[in-house]
This record gives structure tokens, C-alpha cells and sequence, in this order.
């Protein structure tokens, strides 16, 4: 016998009673079946399971800071079955046999689908192709490759990365950062803040220039680019444009993600030199936050992504210059979606399955995730109360460290429960 999700409004519209059994959706209405486990979900909202397109686990190299297994809790706990690790772990996820450990550290937890993101370069270094081809046809199937924390600054091997895995339908995840106008240093968004603050500035152009030359070379190579943790309006201009143009074409594609600290962030959070405000790109200002948001909810960017990047203490509290840049997301992102887009009236829980689950879940090629809530289809499900509101506590999370941009906010809309193929990963 399986489990009966009672009374949940799906999609948050009509309550319906959900049977699962043998992790499928068996059911969906007035369900009379006998259940081994009833889950009483009357006035939650049920979802297909988030993805995320961008966590960094850690592990191998810096269990310190998060492992494969606390990321994973984290992921569950904030609603998510899959989760795509970053490949800037130590050593870098540029192999076939590297990208496997991943993978099976990831089935060992048995709480989320965790997907290696392959490295486009060996070391991270920008200069030679990563094992792109054998990273894809290892048991890890890894579709989405990605020098994150780096930018693949040189045109000719960002060209060649396209052209490579175009072949069997990959895509490559820039971080947008030109190193001439942006340097490694560089930790603030350039305005005057930087300058009364005395800290290195971040142009949002940096991030601009690169955007337009990828998106340039995704058209003239026909392959698929995906812009990473997108923080100015003047990048959405430029992939709304681009977008157009892709359509119109139909052999090539862009697509972009936001990430929930710059929905909600502002820079002038940088003015107490608090760490744990840096992150790169960096909190840009409010015309930029709106920018941001407006484009989410009329799909120019197709996904929110977490950049959850966990740090050491030893590594975080520091001089805001000396400190790592980066913050926590996985346990906050759909609370900070529920409370500056649903609260707000620019996403319907409709329009929040198809940012965090089903566009992510296409992107990255993921089958079994982002599907539809219907009977026969894998029973990867969230359940939150849309009504709750709740202040974050960093020393509750899962994860392993507490570099939280959220503690002692409050946020609106709480996760209940997750289940991975109809096995609860989260909740009572």
C-alpha cells in the first residue's frame, strides 16, 4: 500500500486527495484506496519537486564547509528532489571517473537527485576543454557543464565548449564576469556606495559584455547557453533580445536564471561590511532587484537557481574584502519566492512550479522531475503552507555552515513535506 496526500490544492487551486504508490502518482481526485500512511494536507499546496540549477555541496575537498549529505539535507528541507553540484570542488569535477563519485555520494543519501555539473575546462583554468563528451556518457550523464566561480573569459574556448556539446544537446552555464572590468577582487556593485565604502567596484557591464558575447556565440555556433545567477537589468535587455532572436531562428537557445538573494537583496546591505552580504555577482540596487523580478514573471528568465555556497566560519568571517564571497539558499529559496513574487502578485503557484521545477528540470535535461501533478507520472512532490510565515534561524539549518543572508528575517510560505519518487525525505 502506498501513501494518501489528503486534501492538498494542487497547484494551489482545487483540493484534491494524491495516491501514491511505487513512487507513481497512482491517483488523483476523491481517492478511496487503502493507504499505509495518510498525510493530512488540508490548506497546503502541493507542487511538483523543486530543482536547482546551481548548488555548490562541496564535496570532495571541503567537507568543512558542506557534504554531499548535509547539502542534500538542506535540499529536501527546502522542497527540492534534485540538485545540480557545482563543479569547483577540490579535486575539480572535470572527469568522467570525478563526476561519478559525485553522482553516487548523491544516491547514497537517497534525499535528492544529486546531478554532477561538469567543469567546461580542466582545473578550472580556461585555457583546455574539460572531458565534456566522457562526462556525458558516464553513468552520471552530465548534460550541464559549467567553470561557475569563473568566467570562460576566452571567446575561442567558450565557442569550442558550444560547439562540442551541441553534438548531443548539453549546455554550457556561464559565469558572466569579464576579469578586465572585474576583477577577482572585485566585491561591491560599482556605484557610489563602492567608492564612500572604499571597496573594489563590480560594474554591472562585466557582467553584461560577457552576456552579449555568449549569447552571440550560442547563435553563430547553434547550441544552447545558459546564463548564470543573472543580477542587472541591462542582462535581461540583452537576453530578452536574444530570446527574440532564437525563437525566430529555432537552432539555437538562451536561457537565464535569477537567484533569490538578488530578488530581494539590495546593495546598501554592503554598508555595515557584514560578509555575509558578499556574493558574486554582487547585490546590485533596487531598480535592478525590479528588473529582475518583473523579468522572472514574464519568463526572459526562466529559472530561480539557489548559488547555495556554503563557507566555513574561518573562511567567512573576515575583513568584507578578505572574506569568501557566497550564501546559503537551498532551506529559504521558496519562502523567498513565496514572499517577493507570490505576495506580490507576480507569480501564481502555477508560475512557481514552472521556475523552480519544471523549467530548471528541462534545462537540465532531467527526466522525472518538473512534471506535471498527474496520475502515471513520477512522485517527486512539495508540500507548503502558504499561509505560514516563520523567522529564519541560521544554527537551525541542515547545512553545515551559517553564512545566511536570512537570519532573523521573516519570510512567508513554510515546506511541509518533500517526497522522492512517493519516499518522504522531509516532514512528519
Amino acid at each position: 500500500m502506498g501513501t494518501l496526500i489528503k486534501g492538498a490544492s494542487l497547484l494551489g487551486r482545487q483540493p484534491a486527495d494524491v495516491y501514491v504508490e511505487d513512487g507513481v502518482i497512482r491517483e488523483i481526485g476523491s481517492v478511496t484506496s487503502s493507504a499505509e500512511t495518510t498525510v493530512d494536507a488540508d490548506g497546503l499546496v502541493l507542487l511538483p519537486g523543486l530543482v536547482d540549477l546551481h548548488t555548490h555541496l562541496r564535496e570532495p575537498g571541503r567537507e568543512d564547509a558542506e557534504t554531499v549529505l548535509t547539502g542534500s539535507q538542506a535540499g529536501a528541507a527546502g522542497g527540492y528532489t534534485a540538485l545540480l553540484a557545482m563543479a569547483n570542488t577540490d579535486p575539480v569535477t572535470d572527469t568522467a571517473e570525478a563526476a561519478e563519485r559525485v553522482f553516487d555520494l548523491g544516491r547514497a543519501t537517497g534525499l535528492v537527485d544529486v546531478v554532477p555539473v561538469g567543469a567546461v575546462t580542466k582545473g578550472l583554468a580556461g585555457a583546455e576543454l574539460a572531458e565534456l563528451g566522457l562526462m556525458h556518457r558516464s553513468r552520471a550523464r552530465v548534460n550541464v557543464f559549467s567553470d561557475d566561480g569563473r568566467c570562460v573569459g576566452d571567446a575561442r574556448v567558450m565557442r569550442r565548449a558550444l560547439e562540442y556539446v551541441k553534438a548531443f544537446g548539453g549546455v554550457i552555464s556561464q559565469h558572466s564576469q569579464d576579469p578586465a572590468l572585474a576583477g577577482p577582487a572585485a566585491c561591491c556593485h560599482e556605484g557610489p556606495l563602492s567608492g564612500e565604502l572604499g571597496l573594489p567596484g563590480w560594474p554591472g557591464v562585466a557582467e553584461e559584455v560577457i552576456v552579449a558575447r555568449d549569447v552571440m556565440l550560442a547563435r553563430h555556433t547553434g547550441s544552447r547557453v545558459h546564463v548564470a545567477h543573472v543580477s542587472t537589468a541591462g542582462s535581461i535587455e540583452v537576453i530578452r533580445w536574444a530570446k527574440a532572436q532564437a525563437a525566430r531562428d529555432g537552432h539555437w537557445d538562451v536561457t537565464a536564471e535569477v537567484t533569490p538573494h538578488h530578488l530581494l537583496l539590495t546593495t546598501d546591505l554592503l554598508a555595515g561590511y557584514d560578509p555575509v552580504y558578499k556574493v558574486n555577482p554582487p547585490l546590485r540596487p533596487a531598480e535592478d532587484v525590479e528588473a529582475l523580478r518583473l523579468a522572472l514573471a514574464d519568463g526572459t528568465i526562466d529559472a530561480v537557481a539557489t548559488d547555495h555556497a556554503p563557507h566555513a566560519r574561518h573562511d567567512k568571517e573576515h575583513a568584507f574584502v578578505d572574506a569568501a564571497f557566497g550564501m546559503l539558499g537551498l532551506e529559504t529559496a521558496l519562502s523567498v519566492v513565496a514572499t517577493v513574487m507570490v505576495e506580490q502578485g507576480l507569480l501564481d503557484w502555477a508560475g512557481v512550479a514552472r521556475v523552480m521545477s519544471s523549467a530548471p528540470a528541462t534545462i537540465a535535461g532531467l527526466e522525472g522531475h518538473g512534471r506535471p501533478l498527474a496520475v502515471g507520472e513520477p512522485a517527486n512532490l512539495v508540500l507548503l503552507d502558504p499561509t505560514a510565515s516563520y523567522v529564519v534561524d541560521r544554527d537551525a539549518s541542515y547545512s553545515l555552515s551559517r553564512n545566511n543572508p536570512w537570519h532573523e528575517r521573516k519570510l512567508s510560505g513554510q515546506v511541509k513535506g518533500t517526497f522522492l519518487r512517493g519516499k518522504q525525505t522531509f516532514g512528519a
